[in-house]
């Protein structure tokens, strides 16, 4: 059974503000001169479940501002070193984001399990986010059951 993870996306307001941040360290990256530059997520804890991550196609899915808004393919977990050189986990994501259906969802500290019943499913291709309802009134109404 395949599972994914959920964690709160910190100091981003939108997902393109999530895109342009993630573009802005693939760069710096280049520039510094890494050959293969990857995206990864670093966060103390190896999952005890990153085979099923892994082996279903495992994604981790953004929470933005209190919603379910986005998500990116998990690729590969690392061991690494965090600055304080105590050991860490870094997640490989594939650079792609996937918009899916936003959702509201409570907050919390670090990250967890999301089973894939429970994940909001994808946006069809080229959906068009643009709405009349401002994004935070629509993230009212969506908590309040109205849209």
């Amino acid at each position: 059974m395949s599972v994914n993870l959920i964690k709160l996306c910190v100091g981003i307001d939108d997902v393109e503000q999530l895109a342009l941040a993630q573009r802005a360290r693939l760069d710096a990256a280049f520039a510094a001169g890494v050959e293969s530059p990857e995206l990864r997520h670093v966060t103390r804890n190896r999952p005890k479940r990153a085979q099923e991550l892994l082996d279903g196609q495992g994604s981790l899915y953004w929470v933005i501002r209190r919603v379910i808004r986005v998500r990116q393919r998990i690729t590969e977990f690392r061991a690494v070193e965090r600055e304080d050189g105590k050991p860490a986990c870094a997640l490989i994501l594939h650079p792609d984001l996937v918009r899916v259906r936003p959702r509201s969802f409570r907050p919390f500290q670090g990250w967890r399990y999301l089973a894939p019943t429970d994940a909001p499913p994808d946006l069809p291709p080229g959906y068009d986010m643009t709405d009349p309802i401002p994004e935070l009134m629509a993230d009212e109404l969506r908590e309040l059951g109205l849209i």
